[in-house]
């Protein structure tokens, strides 16, 4: 069922050879019931404790002793020139000690059954094992049934010690599309009052999961909205009931828009987009680029406007992904592109009037490929007559006038440094960042176009 690289093999090999009973577990069987290629693979073994089992791995990798309180080890092993990691853990109890994710007594205990430990999994789809030795299907809390059926169910009332099941519960509905069993979707509501518990690392990478593995990533938010967890984000909670104007958005409020876009920018980047961190980059900025509408909403002459909310819109999303834990690198380029989301319709309205300088200066405030992407997302969004169209002449307009300046890779750098104003005579002080930056616009403007020609302009402009 399961197919073993070289590396695996050795390793189970191992294992068995010396008394032990390897079991694959989670994720790599359920993906491969799905007709999935597993990329990561976890194995349980029975009948070692834990120092022999450190001992063997040690003889046939490198072992790193993440999460060894826990029973869970990490071996690197080597194979015809490529290394592959994988965890490696000794059935164990787990015992709720405390709030929150991390308030668990865990204890390995080798002699358990395969039955007994897969109790302390989350869902009944991620409770199955296989054994590789007699090619056995392990499933004893059915969950084959339920993948089939695509019901995403809870193994056992343990699933209560743990908040994090309720974001692991929305990723894995929105990745699967599967309906979450009703006493399950009770626990997770239970559950609300812990998850301000959780580390920003974990909810992180649960959200990332969510966006990058989902083909309609939006099912998972609306699982948080259905299940009372939304609040942990106030932010898009604020979203929902925030009016628009029926003419610009007949689709309905602002939350209902965002998820919508959200969707739509998960189709745009699966066609488009090929680097994980710049999906994961447009997806955040789908998220986030309506936050500051409901500050910003107001009745003007018996219409619904919004001014301003694209640059009133980096407080919240930095506040909002600082709460995800989102690296700040990434924050950063998400709040340029919430920041100019609208700009490719706005340049497009005055196409006829945009300068080059114009277009230069937005390279510089955000990446454009990304713009352009979020800013479909952002159109097609919609249920207006030209977005159900698919007609969005605005960004491929944007994006061939980039092309046609050959700034579709980077943003123009100047060509006057610091040391060129040296050369000419010049004392470094504080008067040189504006000069520089003087430079710099009359480049943008075209007065200059290569180094030679900017040292002549220095001489005549900022010398004499």
């Amino acid at each position: 069922m399961i197919s073993l690289t070289p590396s695996l093999s050795k390793l189970l090999n191992s294992i068995t050879e010396k008394g032990g009973r390897p079991i694959l577990v989670g994720g790599c069987v359920r993906d491969a019931l799905l007709g999935l290629t597993a990329k990561d693979f976890d194995i349980e073994v029975y009948g070692l404790t834990g120092e022999e089992l450190e001992s063997l791995l040690a003889a046939v990798g490198t072992v790193h002793a993440v999460g060894q309180a826990f029973g869970v080890l990490k071996v690197t092993i080597k194979t015809k020139g490529v290394s592959e990691t994988f965890d490696v853990s000794l059935p164990r109890k787990e015992n709720k000690e405390g709030k929150g994710h991390r308030g668990f007594q865990v204890t390995p205990d080798p002699s358990l059954t395969f039955e007994q430990a897969a109790l302390r999994r989350d869902f009944t789809i991620n409770a199955m094992g296989y054994d590789p030795v007699t090619q056995e299907l392990l499933d004893p809390h059915q969950g084959q049934k339920d993948l089939k059926e695509r019901i995403l169910r809870h193994v056992s009332p343990a699933f209560s010690e743990d908040p994090l099941r309720v974001l692991r519960a929305a990723q894995f509905k929105a990745r699967f599309a599967m309906n979450i069993a009703p006493e399950t979707l009770k626990l997770c509501r239970l559950l609300r009052d812990e998850l301000d518990t959780l580390p920003k690392e974990r909810i992180y990478w649960e959200i990332r999961k969510l966006l990058l593995k989902s083909e309609q990533p939006a099912c998972g938010f609306r699982f948080l909205q259905a299940c009372g967890a939304l609040s942990i984000f106030p932010e898009l909670e604020k979203l929902v009931g925030c009016p628009q104007e029926p003419e610009w958005h007949p689709e309905g409020d602002v939350w209902y828009h965002t998820l919508l876009v959200l969707d739509e920018a998960a189709h745009l980047c699966r066609e488009n987009v090929d680097e994980e961190e710049t999906k994961l980059i447009i997806l955040l900025s789908a998220l986030c680029h309506d936050l500051a509408k409901p500050s910003k909403t107001t009745l003007e002459g018996g219409r619904i406007r919004s001014p301003g909310h694209e640059s009133g819109g980096a407080k919240p999303t930095r506040n909002l992904l600082t709460r995800m834990g989102v690296p700040p690198r990434i924050i950063d380029v998400v709040i340029s592109l919430v920041k100019e989301h609208l700009k490719p319709y706005q340049l497009y309205a005055v196409r006829d009037q945009v300068s080059d300088a114009a277009l230069k200066r937005l390279t510089l405030r955000a990446p454009v490929k990304e713009l352009c992407v979020l800013a479909k997302a952002d159109s097609f969004g919609r249920t207006t007559p030209d977005a159900l169209k698919r007609e969005d002449p605005a960004t491929r307009w944007l994006w061939d006038e980039i092309q046609r300046l050959n700034l579709e890779k980077a943003p123009p750098r100047p060509y006057l440094q610091g040391r060129h104003l040296i050369a000419l005579g010049l004392k470094p002080g504080p008067n040189f960042k504006s000069l520089l930056n003087r430079a710099f616009q009359a480049q943008l403007e075209n007065e200059f176009k290569d180094e030679d020609s900017a040292l002549v302009w220095a001489k005549t402009n900022l010398i004499e």
